[in-house]
């Protein structure tokens, strides 16, 4: 199947599909998930995929990514793979050494993105209740990709996030402009994301959710509609790692 995916150019030149494949998934999980949803995800479309060391599933994500290569769904450089580096292996001389085990892991040669995992680096949360509106702003004018995580809120695990949280997906603004472009919540909110710039992480185990998601390319947003969109603003951060406060790196006490 050929991807419908668009791109943003990064400033060094290379191009990053602007919808993402997110594979983590909470403990409970069974990791081989992640070899078969990721396998559907590549051939519903996807062509970024995130994952990171601590999601401890870089095994079962890259035997997904060689078996779509291997039946030739995709070659290597249709790819755009991204991984992490843990906070706890920050220093210098061990950044190599993480990547070459995320690597071996994988059995791919290279990656094409390798991120600083926590404090954050391109990566933010970000959905209509936190649309991070100044933060997007400076990073336009600095040229920097701002990447969405949470973008339909969050998952509901209770080691993250505040379950007194409101659920995005149940507003009914966006339950509403579902209903007026005949789409489903969860692709008005990963629209608006896309219509701003932002390159989104979609996440999902279940085929049917993966396969919806692709659909964001198939509609568009009323300039009208992205301005009640914004208007949906509360700087609700479902991921606020509160248990981590304290630390010199903390990042979300700033205001951006």
């Amino acid at each position: 199947m050929n991807s419908k995916q668009q791109t943003v150019r990064l400033s060094d030149g290379h191009f990053i599909p602007i919808l993402g494949f997110g594979t983590y998934a909470p403990q409970e999980v069974p990791k081989r998930k992640a070899t078969e949803a990721t396998k559907i995800a590549i051939e519903a479309g996807f062509r970024h995929i995130d994952s990171a060391a601590i999601y401890q599933n870089e095994e079962e994500v890259g035997l997904a990514i060689r078996s779509k290569i291997a039946d030739g769904t995709v070659k290597r450089e249709d790819i755009f793979y991204t991984t992490k580096l843990w906070v706890t292996f920050h220093r210098p001389e061990l950044v190599q050494v993480c990547l070459e085990q995320s690597l071996k892991k994988l059995q791919l040669e290279y990656v094409d993105l390798y991120l600083i995992h926590f404090p954050t680096s391109l990566m933010v949360e970000c959905h209509p209740y936190l649309n991070q509106g100044k933060l997007l702003d400076f990073c336009k004018s600095k040229d920097i990709v701002l990447v969405a995580y949470s973008a339909l809120g969050s998952h509901r695990e209770k080691k993250w996030v505040d379950q007194t949280s409101p659920i995005l997906l149940n507003d009914p603004v966006l339950g509403s402009m579902a209903k007026k472009y005949k789409r489903t919540p969860a692709l008005i909110a990963l629209r608006y994301q896309l219509q701003r710039g932002v390159v989104v992480l979609a996440k999902s185990f279940t085929e049917q959710r993966i396969k919806e998601n692709m659909q964001v390319f198939e509609f568009q947003l009323t300039p009208e509609d992205m301005n009640v969109l914004d208007g949906l603003n509360k700087n609700i951060r479902y991921i606020a790692a509160s248990d981590v406060k304290g630390h010199p790196d903390f990042p979300f006490g700033d205001e951006y």
